[in-house]
């Protein structure tokens, strides 16, 4: 019997790694995506293009955060450039969206009791990130503690898993993974600023540059940037 899951997939590198984890673990999946007024939407439309070229079911929701809290939302709040491993990893940067993860596995919780889905993919990563509380073990811990509580399946006793399939790798070894399994690299997209092309310096963009270099192979939007970041 199939197993089906629902896999946020925000159109990034690791949601994007996340989903091919699912498929190639024999999962039915359904995808959905948050439009939640974020900068950079130049991802959705990555997300997009990735659910169809796999024929997914893929849901694109647009939802509204008008008290902003994040440089994400708020184009008067700069977003931080050029920060070090060290430093995003002693605070949380003005990137952080209030509550997004639980804002998102909420939905994808609804999503999956609504269709009869065992199981809820989340590219989380709790080594190499941008120091956001809602990305380490403990909150998942205690969201996956939520479902068994809260939903009719839960006090059934068919509780929703929360896979992480990501948690505990770093950026290399997510690259890595990609190319096992032959994720479009191409079509995926990480940069926070909206613009044509990343922009090689927000936290994001550095991260994934570190992935891809240290994995000894070329990011191939790299042609497509102009920062020396990615040189």
């Amino acid at each position: 019997m199939v197993t089906a899951a629902i896999c946020l997939l925000s159109g990034g590198l690791d949601s994007t790694v996340a989903l091919y984890a699912a498929l190639a673990d024999g999962y039915s999946v359904r995808a959905l995506t948050l439009s939640y007024g974020q900068v950079h939407v130049r991802e959705i439309d990555s997300a997009r293009r990735i659910a169809a070229e796999l024929n997914l079911e893929h849901h694109i929701l647009s939802i509204s955060l008008p008290w902003k809290g994040s440089a994400l939302l708020d184009t008067t709040s700069p977003i931080p450039v050029g920060r070090d491993s060290a430093e995003m990893s002693r605070e949380i940067p003005s990137t952080y969206v209030p509550a997004r993860n639980t804002v998102f596995l909420s939905f994808a919780a609804s999503f999956a009791e609504a269709r009869g889905a065992e199981a809820i993919f989340i590219g989380a990563n709790a080594l190499d990130y941008s120091g956001y509380p809602d990305c380490r073990p403990e909150y998942f811990d205690a969201f996956s503690e939520v479902l068994k509580r809260g939903t009719k399946a839960g006090v059934r006793g068919r509780s929703i898993l929360i896979e992480t399939p990501l948690l505990r790798l770093s950026k290399k070894e997510i690259v890595e993974l990609g190319i096992k399994l032959n994720i479009p690299f191409e079509h995926t997209w990480s940069c926070y600023q909206g613009r044509k092309d990343p922009c090689g310096e927000c936290d994001s963009c550095i991260l994934r540059a570190k992935g891809f270099q240290e994995a000894g192979l070329t990011d191939p939007l790299v042609t497509r940037a102009t920062s020396p970041q990615y040189s």
